[in-house]
């Protein structure tokens, strides 16, 4: 029998400044605009930081008017940690609303438990910014 509904607990909140570094016009799959995210920072419960360089997401615009997002962010914890964030993403409405699946990487034992999680993000772009509520499905 299918869930209802997901259980999740939130990680953090990700904000980072977007701008756009490149553009690949009229490709098979799109227009792939390439974005430098960051600077920004990652607020939790139980973790904080901020978004390094290099630091970007590689967003398809499709013929059909949604956003496939790509993206790669390096995050330095306020204590030291180097953490590899990457997510798929999907946008049915240019940015206004996005949803996307990130991963973890991190050599750092303090911040192992990320490698083995699976998380969710509702996030929305506009005006120069990216805002994500992220949250580890249980």
């Amino acid at each position: 029998m299918p869930e209802t509904s997901l259980p999740v607990e939130h990680l953090f909140t990700f904000v980072a400044t977007v701008t756009p570094a490149g553009l690949v016009a009229s490709g098979p799959s799109g227009t792939k605009v390439i974005v430098n995210a960051g600077p920004g920072t990652i607020d939790g419960p139980n973790i904080k930081g901020t978004i390094k360089a290099p630091s970007g997401d590689w967003v398809t615009s499709r013929p059909d008017g949604s956003l496939s997002l790509n993206l790669r962010v390096l995050i330095e914890t306020d204590d030291g940690a180097v953490i590899l964030m990457t997510y798929l993403g999907i946008s049915p409405d240019g940015g206004k609303n996005i949803r996307c699946a990130p991963l973890f990487e991190t050599g750092d034992e303090r911040y192992a438990w990320l490698n083995s999680l699976q998380a969710i993000g509702i996030g929305v772009s506009g005006g120069g910014t990216a805002t994500y509520e992220v949250y580890k499905l249980l």
